[in-house]
């Protein structure tokens, strides 16, 4: 194989650390979404994490999802409408995780990579963590506009690779 043919069959920087993010999270036990996370500084990789219930918690395969169910008003054509969201709240995040078990040192002015835009607590760390970039492939309609804005506010990029394909080995069909 000549070098031309192993350049165009290298992966971009982007896809590369997607990849791991989504074979990280093949690790979660959560039974309506797999989501990984990895943190990154330069071409580096610095950590991964993966949402699931506590260390030494019954998972939710184990001991089912524990749902809660919050309402929210949106603004609807000029009218505010409630909007009602449902999440598992033994589940800690694949973004809270990164952030308890990586260095706050090693996260100043780094990039994580995650498989699902985040929450909007999620959001609130990141925003806090001192990372410059978050890029996500699957979008969460749910808090997509406020995390948008917040991102803005903070200056931090905020991206979608919505032409990114994940590994097949890490395919989930996703749940709301």
């Amino acid at each position: 194989m000549n070098i031309q043919t192993q350049d165009a069959a290298r992966k971009d920087w982007d896809t590369y650390f997607m990849d791991i993010a989504y074979m990280v999270s093949t690790r979660s036990r959560c039974s309506r979404r797999h989501v990984g996370a990895v943190l990154v500084q330069g071409k580096k990789l610095l950590g991964t994490a993966y949402n699931g219930a506590p260390m030494g918690v019954q998972d939710c395969l184990e001991a089912g999802c524990m749902i809660a169910e919050e309402v929210e008003m949106k603004l609807v054509d000029g009218r505010e409408q409630p909007f009602k969201k449902q999440r598992c709240i033994r589940t800690i995040h694949a973004e809270q995780n990164l952030l308890l078990f990586t260095d706050r040192a090693d996260r100043e002015g780094s990039i994580v990579y995650v498989t699902d835009q985040p929450c909007w607590t999620c959001a609130n760390m990141l925003a806090n963590s001192g990372i410059m970039e978050i890029v996500y492939h699957r979008s969460y309609p749910k808090d997509n506009e406020k995390v948008e804005r917040l991102m803005e506010l903070k200056g931090i990029i905020f991206r979608c690779l919505d032409h990114f394909e994940p590994p097949a080995q890490a395919h989930m069909e996703v749940t709301s």
